[in-house]
């Protein structure tokens, strides 16, 4: 019995995976401009390779992961833009993070979070989520993107940003205390 391809249809694919590709690529790049690029590049480039679409993955996968390597080249060519070289010494900002022993600030312990299966909650928390990481400092809001968004590997992370391994340690430590402040401070509220 031979495999039967699936041929893929253009003239629909902006009705049935314009939104969801868009509102998959906003919160990535923050920008609803660059958001509407990349989805357009995306059917662009899906129509460049269409003849070698096969059918293997279904049309929605196959444009979703175009997307997502377009989203890395965004990264990737924002990251050969901006100059990394100097970071800044995070060493001092830990100390309102951590005691002299490397132990948890008493301020500073970690709160108790309770995951919801309430839709409407993990829609709000969502909203915190971004909204925080919004308010990350450029190269660390780059590095969670696409460590916890896109779900690339660190060596992959360090080649896209063109960071040093150290560097982005640094830098995914820095933005998940941050993140974890924010969110505790905008949804845990005592």
């Amino acid at each position: 019995m031979e495999k039967q391809v699936i041929k893929a249809d253009p003239k629909k694919w902006f009705a049935l995976y314009g939104t969801l590709l868009y509102q998959h690529a906003l919160p990535r790049v923050n920008d609803v401009e660059i958001a509407e690029d990349l989805v357009q590049e995306t059917f662009l480039s899906a129509l460049k390779g269409l003849d070698g679409y096969k059918g293997e993955a279904s049309e929605k996968n196959w444009l979703f992961t175009i997307l997502k390597n377009k989203i890395v080249d965004f990264y990737r060519k924002k990251a050969t833009e901006q100059s990394f070289m100097s970071m800044p010494d995070l060493r001092a900002a830990e100390n309102d993070w951590f005691d002299k022993e490397g132990n948890w600030a008493e301020n500073r312990m970690p709160k108790d979070w309770h995951a919801s299966d309430n839709p409407t909650e993990r829609k709000e928390i969502q909203k915190i989520i971004n909204s925080c990481k919004d308010h990350l400092k450029a190269l660390q809001q780059h590095v969670f993107t696409l460590k916890y968004l896109e779900d690339l590997e660190s060596e992959e992370i360090c080649k896209v940003l063109n960071i040093s391994p150290s560097n982005y340690w640094v830098l995914i430590h820095r933005a998940r205390l941050q993140m974890r402040d924010c969110v505790e401070h905008y949804w845990l509220k005592n």
